[in-house]
This record gives structure tokens, C-alpha cells and sequence, in this order.
């Protein structure tokens, strides 16, 4: 790759149609026009790269003031000019001048300076549905003159929200109260604040960026489970495997002693008996890891608020594993979630999207397997247009001696149980009833 400046490098490209003697070298025309092309481009580079710089800086902040209708309001001036100087219509030089006149109007208010102390204070940034999310707006007046009223702009997601500032003394503080509605699962920008100067028939509308914008998450709603409710995770001793260990808690047998074997695990008094050593034997146990199988498939749900529920069992199952520090991993459809703490579960939760696509909650517990191959306990949260073959076949994907259970979301469904081979299916119509018919799962 050749290296120096432009003017080296556009010095070197206009050598390659040539030998090294000077003779030319037969081309295609096409291949003319492109190396031509190439060639202007590489030298009209830097100048373009100036250009650009120049009107982003200079330019365009002034002319991004002019609104739309200032824009017709300008062009309509100098069309009714020419046309009264091409026909001699003084009523339209009248009608010119007024609207020129108005634009220079216009450049009155929005020039000169606003000094404000501008602080933006969300009082959580973690909420969940349906909780109240309140934030407040502080303006001071940081110069040494008093200041005319003004306006301030708060974008919240999609609308704009604004404030209307009274004439401020020096260092006086206006303080706004605002409330932030939080009826759906979303991450919400809030800000930033921007303070707008326009004149009253906003040909001309000028802002100022006081603060940054901030993250709120609404996080999906969910419900507490009981350590009794979640009978599936057993107590410290964990689940025994068909692995056997000479160290652990949960006691299998006696065996004769083997040089090497440790001497604490002696069993004396069957020793004493016998007259040999005997040891004991234990089962392996392993921690609880439990494994959640979320299905972002909106073709496998009959409702949005269907889709909402199955996120919220998700996470409330993932926050209550957590609480009791057992391992998780959540997958999904997109990739896994962050599941190193509650939070960062519950912000992924937030963020999820869901959306119609070709695979299915099937194909999503094979992945399952192959990502989270160490899983005791394996859950599928599924819609209720997800059919009982399709759950069979996903229990099949599921090693041997995984407990698995698929929650299948259904709107106003009693809640139930029912067994699809070694797959215990469980019906929830309410994300109240989600402890009752974990408790099903337990007995």
C-alpha cells in the first residue's frame, strides 16, 4: 500500500497506466474511465474532506435555525420579487418586502445568549411496570442579568415534554416536578434538555443542549416466589448424580478401603465388625444451575400481552434463582442474556424485541442444550400457539436426568399441570398464579 501525501500517492496512480519506459499501455476504455474516475476521486478527496468539515461547522448550526416555514417565508420573498420586477407588480414587491422584513424580524429573538445551570435528577432509572417514575428539572440563572422567559424541552422517548421558565433574577432557581407514565416494558431516553428560542410565528427556532440524555428502564413486572414455591431447586445438598466420589454429602454406600482412600471417611464401627476397612461412598452433587428457554417467536403467542406475561415468568424465575445465588443462564431466540446479577437480567429483559421469525421455540431449546450443556433444571417459556408436539420435542432435546418444565403462557387460563413424557407442562393464564403452579410442579 503505497504511503506520503495525497500528492505522492495521486502521482504514483497517474504512473500505473504506464510502462517504465513511458510507453502507454494498451487499455480498455472502460478501464480507462474507472481509472479516471479513481483518480479524480483520490484527488478531490481532501478538498471534499474540507468541505464537509467546513459546512458542519459554520454552516450548518446556522442554517439548521431556519425552520421549514422560514424556508418557504424566504423563498416566497424572492419569488414575488423577481415577479414583480418581471411584470412591474408593485403589489408584489409590497408583498416581498413584508416578508423579508418578517424574517429579519425573526433573527431578533433568537439572538443573544441564555446563562442557565441546567440539572436533570431521575429520582430511579430502574423502575418496573407500572411504578411511578418521578424526575425533576433545576434551571438556574448563572449569569449576573436578569433573564426573559423561556422554554424548555424535555424529550421523553418519542413525545416533548415543555417547561416554560418565568423572567429569572441572577443565581435564582426554578425547580419542575415531572412524572414519566411507565404502562409498558420499555427503555425510555429521557433528554436532553434543550432550551429553544423562536419568534411567535417560529419561522426561526434555536436550541441549546444544557445536559445528556439518560436511560430509564422499565423493567417487566414480576412476582415474588417463596423458596417453597420453587420446589425444583433442592437445599445446599444439591441434586445427586449417578456419579460416585469419595468426598461429598450425600452418602451412597460402604466399600472396602483402597490405598490412597482418604482416612477420615473411614466407617470404624463397620470396620470394627468386619474386620476390614471399610469406607464410605458418596453420590456427586451438584449446585442447582437452572437453564430458561424464553421463546421471542411472536407467532407463538396470541396476544401482545401473552408475549409480556411469558417475559415476566422468565424474570421472575431468573430473579428468584439469583436471589438464592444459584447459577442461571437465560436464552433467547437473539443470543443469551447478562445474568450476573438481578439488574443486568432484568435490563436485558427490558430491551428484548420481539418479532415474527423462523425459529421456533423447538429450535431454540436445541441450542439450549448445546450452550448450557451442564443445566440441572431446564425451563421453556412458551405461547399458547406452541403445540404439545412441539413441546415434546423440545423435552427431547433435554439431556437424561435434567428435570424440565415448560410454562405455557395462555391469557386467562386456569392454572394446571400436565406430564408430556418427562416434561411437565404447566398452564398459566394469570403471572399472580405463577407460585401456585410452581408449587404443582414441586408435588
Amino acid at each position: 500500500m503505497s504511503t506520503g501525501t495525497p500528492l505522492t500517492r495521486l502521482a504514483e496512480r497517474l504512473k500505473q497506466p504506464f510502462h517504465r519506459d513511458g510507453r502507454p499501455m494498451q487499455l480498455h476504455p472502460s478501464a480507462v474511465w474507472a481509472e479516471a474516475r479513481n483518480t479524480a476521486a483520490m484527488a478531490l478527496a481532501p478538498a471534499w474532506r474540507n468541505v464537509q468539515t467546513a459546512w458542519l461547522k459554520y454552516a450548518w448550526p446556522v442554517l439548521s435555525v431556519v425552520s421549514v416555514l422560514g424556508w418557504c417565508v424566504l423563498a416566497a420573498s424572492i419569488l414575488l420579487w423577481s415577479t414583480g420586477q418581471a411584470f412591474g407588480w408593485q403589489e408584489a414587491k409590497a408583498a416581498a418586502i413584508a416578508a423579508f422584513v418578517m424574517f429579519l424580524i425573526a433573527i431578533a429573538f433568537v439572538l443573544g445568549r441564555s446563562s442557565y445551570g441546567v440539572l436533570l435528577d431521575l429520582a430511579r432509572t430502574r423502575v418496573a411496570v407500572g411504578d411511578s417514575a418521578v424526575g425533576s428539572i433545576a434551571v438556574s440563572n448563572t449569569s449576573a442579568r436578569p433573564l426573559l422567559p423561556a422554554a424548555l424541552e424535555l424529550p421523553v422517548g418519542n413525545v416533548t415534554a415543555v417547561f416554560h421558565l418565568p423572567r429569572m433574577k441572577p443565581q435564582q432557581v426554578h425547580e419542575d416536578l415531572f412524572t414519566i407514565p411507565t404502562a409498558r416494558r420499555a427503555v425510555i431516553v429521557v433528554g436532553p434538555v434543550r432550551s429553544v428560542r423562536a419568534d411567535p410565528l417560529h419561522l426561526l427556532r434555536r436550541q441549546v443542549l444544557w445536559t445528556e440524555p439518560e436511560d430509564l428502564f422499565v423493567h417487566p413486572r414480576t412476582v415474588a416466589l417463596a423458596g417453597s414455591a420453587a420446589g425444583f431447586i433442592r437445599d445446599l445438598e444439591g441434586m445427586p448424580t449417578t456419579d460416585l466420589s469419595s468426598a461429598d454429602v450425600s452418602f451412597h454406600a460402604l466399600r472396602d478401603y483402597v490405598p490412597g482412600d482418604d482416612r477420615r471417611h473411614i466407617h470404624w464401627k463397620t470396620t470394627a465388625r468386619t474386620n476390614k476397612l471399610m469406607v464410605r461412598q458418596f453420590e456427586e452433587t451438584r449446585r442447582a444451575h437452572l437453564a430458561i428457554s424464553l421463546s421471542i417467536n411472536t407467532d407463538e403467542y396470541a396476544s401482545e400481552a401473552e408475549f409480556e406475561m411469558a417475559i415476566s415468568v422468565a424474570a421472575s424465575i431468573g430473579r428468584q434463582a439469583i436471589r438464592e445465588q444459584r447459577e442461571l443462564d437465560v436464552l433467547t431466540q437473539k443470543g443469551p442474556l447478562r445474568c450476573e446479577t438481578g439488574r443486568n437480567m432484568l435490563d436485558d429483559m427490558t430491551r428484548i424485541a420481539g418479532s415474527p421469525m423462523r425459529r421456533t421455540a423447538v429450535d431454540l431449546a436445541r441450542t439450549l442444550a448445546d450452550t448450557v450443556p451442564n443445566a440441572s433444571v431446564v425451563f421453556f417459556v412458551v405461547g399458547s400457539n406452541v403445540t404439545a408436539t412441539q413441546l415434546r420435542s423440545a423435552a427431547a432435546s433435554v439431556p437424561p436426568g435434567v428435570r424440565s418444565l415448560a410454562v405455557r403462557v395462555e391469557a386467562g387460563a386456569s392454572p394446571g399441570r400436565a406430564n408430556i413424557a418427562d416434561l411437565t407442562v404447566l398452564t398459566l393464564g394469570d403471572l399472580n398464579d405463577l407460585a401456585i403452579v410452581l408449587r404443582k410442579a414441586a408435588a
